[in-house]
């Protein structure tokens, strides 16, 4: 088998290339790898913007459509060297509310991809989330593996649990040319304001104290969405067929800490923010430990302070605006009718 792209131009079809990490993974291939070609197939949902693409619509193909229409995808699959698969459903609150689009887009959009990426005998990388092991106990030293055993909590992270097992198994019965990686929590530009850290800055912007869930204990691994996409770059030019790769940057820290320190960063007291009601299934810690990816693959974090990570995140937000108001005052109202409902 020829390696990806030896004659000529690779060309790559990146689904859910309008969201938050798939857009950000066509900028940085755009601005690094001037022999990769794109097509975005993205269906364009309240989570994807074109506007998460500009400055770079005029390099790209891009393709609206649905992973879950067959139709749709096989064609894309078909002309592709490499397909890489962002395309998800992945707000937690959003599947305790209604599930089944996680159904269709993270099962069922799967399975078409790899069914095509099959049929036509294209590489296929499938990006994944920490969340399909469930949680640790906070005084628990242990993190994930590639060997920890699955154990989602919500139907979020069991669609995705569900959808790495469809590419697990279409490698082992099919020969399926696929890699995995699942993640720990991303931040960074472009982010949709309903995830935990933009809403915080853009409340913050808005003279709006943050929220935070219960007493904000909870801890999350963070990585800068641009460490995470060069992490993919890696598994794509060096993983092993067949192999899952864990990608973090021991970047653990609890809720109530972010938010402190984005309001230290953004001139307000650290105290400045509102306890709400817990979710339910709140997962208590996530832990990525991501030696293999290290060890084997040579990749290192850029951001290997969160401190700095997140100030570049803050004056991303502060100076696009534009780009995250018109779905503000929507997620604000989702955030209120759903705080509304649990104190009854």
């Amino acid at each position: 088998m020829l390696p990806l792209g030896s004659l000529g131009a690779m060309n790559i079809l990146v689904t859910g290339g309008a969201g938050f990490i798939g857009s950000n993974f066509v900028h940085l291939t755009l601005a690094t790898r001037p022999d990769v070609e794109v097509t975005v197939l993205d269906a364009l949902t309240y989570a994807g913007t074109l506007a998460s693409l500009d400055g770079v619509l005029d390099r790209i193909r891009f393709v609206e459509g649905d992973i879950a229409d067959a139709a749709v995808v096989d064609p894309l699959v078909a002309a592709a060297d490499l397909v890489v698969h962002f395309a998800a459903e992945s707000h937690n609150d959003n599947s305790l509310a209604d599930p089944s689009p996680f159904v269709q887009t993270n099962l069922i959009g799967t399975y078409n991809l790899i069914e095509a990426a099959r049929r036509h005998d294209v590489r296929y990388h499938h990006i994944s989330t920490d969340e399909v092991y469930g949680d640790l106990e906070l005084d628990d030293p242990k993190k994930f593996t590639e060997d920890t055993p699955y154990n989602p909590s919500s139907p979020y992270s069991s669609t995705k649990a569900g959808s790495d097992l469809l590419v697990r198994a279409w490698v082992r019965s099919f020969g399926l040319r696929a890699t995995i990686s699942n993640c720990s929590n991303n931040y960074g530009p472009r982010q949709h304001v309903e995830k935990f850290i933009p809403r915080q800055i853009t409340n913050v912007v808005d003279g709006v104290r943050p929220k935070l869930y219960g007493e904000g204990l909870n801890v999350r691994d963070w990585i800068h969405v641009d460490d995470h996409n060069s992490a993919v770059w890696t598994i794509i030019d060096k993983g092993q067929i067949g192999e899952t790769y864990l990608i973090g940057a021991d970047g653990e820290v609890n809720n109530r800490d972010v938010v402190r320190l984005i309001l230290e960063l953004m001139g307000q007291s650290p105290d400045a923010y509102d306890h709400v009601t817990d979710r339910a299934g709140h997962d208590l810690r996530y832990a990525i430990e991501a030696g293999r990816l290290r060890t084997e693959l040579g990749w290192t974090p850029t951001y290997r302070n969160f401190r700095e990570g997140l100030q570049a995140t803050v004056d991303w937000y502060v100076a696009n605006e534009a780009w995250w108001r018109p779905m503000k005052d929507a997620t604000e109202a989702k955030y209120a009718q759903t705080q509304s409902v649990v104190a009854r």
